[in-house]
C-alpha cells in the first residue's frame, strides 16, 4: 500500500527543501518510503561500520605479526583510536549542525584528510547513531528549508495583492 504524495504546486520563487542523500526530499512529506530509509540506512551504517572494524582489526594484526614489539602496536591502536575519535566527532557536528559551523581543525579537509580516511570507523558510527535520532542532516537542511519559507513568507506579505500597482496615496510626479 502506497500513498499518493503529490506535492503542492508551488509558486515562482518559492523556496524548495534541499534532498538529504538516501531520503531525497521525502523527509518533508515522510511518506511510506520514509520509515523504511529511516531503518535501512542505520543498518546499512552499521553494517559499514563492522566491515570498517574487521579491516582495521586485519592491519593492526599484520603490523603484530612483524614483531615489532609493544611500543609500536600500542601506538598503533591509540592513532586509530584517536582518529577515529576525531572523525566521529567532526562528523556528529557536520550532521547536527551543518558544514558551515565548523570551524578550527574540524573545518580542514585536505591537511587532516589522512585522519578523516584513518577515522573513518569512528565516522562511520555517528553516522549509525546520527541516523537514529534523525535522518543524518534532517535538522540542518529542515532548519534551511524553514528559514527560506519564513523569508519567503515574509516577502509576499509585504505586497500588496497586485504587484504592479503602488500604494495608494502616492501618486506619480509631474514635472
Amino acid at each position: 500500500m502506497t500513498e499518493d504524495l503529490t506535492p503542492a504546486p508551488k509558486t515562482a520563487g518559492a523556496p524548495e527543501p534541499e534532498p538529504i542523500r538516501w531520503f531525497g526530499t521525502s523527509w518533508v512529506g515522510r511518506g511510506s518510503d520514509y520509515r523504511l530509509r529511516r531503518v535501512a540506512v542505520p543498518l546499512g551504517a552499521l553494517l559499514a561500520t563492522a566491515a570498517g572494524a574487521v579491516v582495521l582489526r586485519f592491519a593492526v594484526e599484520g603490523v603484530q605479526l612483524s614483531d615489532n614489539g609493544g611500543f609500536v602496536d600500542t601506538l598503533l591502536i591509540g592513532a586509530i583510536g584517536i582518529c577515529s575519535f576525531l572523525a566521529a566527532l567532526r562528523t556528529w557536528k557536520l550532521l547536527s549542525e551543518g558544514r558551515d559551523q565548523l570551524t578550527g581543525w574540524m573545518a580542514e579537509d585536505k591537511s587532516l584528510g589522512v585522519v578523516w580516511i584513518i577515522g573513518g570507523v569512528g565516522a562511520l558510527a555517528a553516522y549509525f547513531a546520527r541516523s537514529l535520532v534523525e535522518a543524518p542532516g534532517e535538522a540542518v537542511k529542515r532548519a534551511h528549508y524553514e528559514r527560506a519559507a519564513a523569508q519567503y513568507e515574509r516577502r509576499q506579505s509585504g505586497r500588496s495583492g497586485r504587484p504592479g500597482t503602488k500604494a495608494p496615496g502616492r501618486a506619480k510626479r509631474r514635472r
